[in-house]
């Protein structure tokens, strides 16, 4: 999958576990991977200096789905989908190199397990019982 069928499958969305008005701010963050903190500071002073923005503000609440991640009790790591988001051609090299070297270790254990050896080790386990 290339990074362009990546981004356009991806969906803004407020981000309601986040909110502190609307969760706007959050769901932006999150699409494209900002500090949340830097994002809702540029949204206060895009209030103060652009009155505009707040309708515009107002209408992502009212027209952008919400949506609450804490029905997906999975595990999520923030530090690996700012690294897909920064570099995901970088990243996701880092993720085969470590399939790889699991599976080197999942083939040392299988070699091990299947070994006369360890048949040997586990009769002298049980005579050390």
């Amino acid at each position: 999958m290339n990074s362009q069928a990546s981004m356009s499958e991806r969906r803004f969305y407020r981000n309601a576990d986040k909110a502190m008005l609307g969760g706007v701010c959050a769901g932006i963050a999150e699409y494209f991977g900002f500090n949340l903190c830097v994002t809702r500071l540029l949204a206060i002073i895009a209030f103060f200096t652009m009155p505009l923005t707040i309708l515009g503000y107002l209408a992502l609440v009212f027209l952008t789905p919400s949506v609450s991640r804490k029905d997906n009790a999975r595990p999520v790591d923030p530090e690996f989908h700012r690294a897909v988001r920064s570099s995901p051609s970088q990243t996701m090299s880092d993720v085969r190199s470590r399939f790889k070297s699991l599976d080197r270790r999942l083939a040392r254990l299988e070699k091990y397990v299947t070994s006369s050896r360890y048949q040997l080790d586990r009769e002298f386990d049980r005579l050390k019982d």
